[in-house]
């Protein structure tokens, strides 16, 4: 997804678009360690315990009760989803931002890469240091790039510290010949904890919030499910925030434009039995789990990981469901502190 790095200024955009260690993964994108010839793998037809949060790695993916790992399928329809989602577009379907090959030259999606503790840190110089986590940053001289090295897009840059469950993130991200790295802004998050950004901050995103939580990943859908929610964009979002987002990014004030951090899910009713089994799978996740909107963009663009064992043709069947299919979800009953993630049962 691309934005001008001018959010920051709270102008609105329309974009074009706790784990014992173990032995340390390989300093590599997990996307790009992926055969371009290998297909999906068996997908798992029972249900998958939700007792235990996601995981990345060896790694929590937040912990189990962080509000991106809640149900949202029981909770109350917000006052003015109606008003959402027409802002948004009811007639307009949906799009994986994510996939297989490469588009303008780089990866479908936003990746992400694995490094031990003994990675090297290095110094970031940001663009918003006061909102901005100092660093150094365990970046490594090859890290993926969305959309590629040559990109001129959101270049995010995510990063996962195995050995001590560290997510490092940056936004337009670039690397500088003596090896240290400037950007926008970048944050940092304990895998293990639920502690928010300080309010108003943001982060390697428009809505102050992680990045990697919201990423559909190939290997979930594989498993057979994904349990958490999922990051989206929309082009027109209202100059504020709700729990758990921190920063908003837009001008204006209506009451008709989402919020940051505003919650959507597909409605119970929505027959998926239709789609194809890994379409299904997300589709399920997104009336469980629901979608997140994070960032100004294109309209219902959900974010995902890029990895060769997508099939692009079956991933655009998403393009059949439409945000009239939505409900857009009041979570506050699930905050028992404004301050942290950690969502009431």
């Amino acid at each position: 997804m691309r934005k001008s790095i001018s959010w920051l200024f709270l102008l609105p955009l329309l974009a074009f678009c706790a784990a014992p260690p173990v032995p340390a993964l390989p300093t590599t994108s997990p996307a790009a360690a992926a055969s371009p010839t290998s297909t999906y793998l068996p997908l798992i037809t029972r249900q998958v315990s939700t007792s235990n949060g996601p995981q990345i790695g060896p790694c929590p993916l937040l912990p189990a009760d962080n509000i991106w790992n809640a149900r949202v399928d029981a909770l109350p329809v917000d006052p003015h989803s109606a008003d959402y989602i027409q802002t948004i577009g009811a007639d307009t379907g949906f799009h994986a931002d994510f996939g297989s090959g490469t588009w303008n030259g780089g990866p479908i999606g936003i990746p992400f890469d694995f490094v031990n503790g003994s990675q090297p840190k290095v110094s970031v110089i940001f663009d918003y240091a006061d909102e901005s986590d100092p660093g150094p940053y365990p970046i490594p001289p090859d890290a993926s790039i969305e959309g590629g090295p040559n990109s001129d897009g959101d270049r995010h840059v995510l990063v996962v510290d195995t050995d001590n469950c560290i997510l490092y993130e940056l936004y337009y991200a670039w690397p500088q010949a003596d090896g240290s790295w400037e950007a926008g802004s970048g944050a940092i998050y304990d895998l293990n904890s639920n502690a928010l950004r300080p309010d108003s901050w943001t982060s390697a995103d428009a809505a102050g919030l992680p990045i990697l939580p919201g990423l559909v990943r190939y290997e979930e859908v594989a498993a057979g499910e994904i349990r958490h929610a999922i990051r989206f964009t929309a082009p027109q979002t209202r100059n504020a925030h709700v729990w758990p987002a921190r920063h908003d990014a837009s001008s204006l004030n209506g009451s008709q434009y989402p919020p940051m951090g505003q919650r959507f899910r597909l409605k119970a009713d929505f027959n998926i039995s239709g789609f194809s089994p890994q379409v299904q799978v997300i589709l399920r996740a997104m009336q469980t789990y629901g979608i997140i909107l994070a960032d100004n963009g294109s309209s219902w663009f959900l974010s995902g990981a890029p990895d060769e064992r997508w099939d692009n043709d079956i991933l655009h069947e998403l393009s059949q469901v439409t945000g009239a299919d939505f409900e857009a979800v009041d979570v506050s009953s699930l905050m028992a502190d404004p301050n942290s993630g950690a969502a009431r049962p």
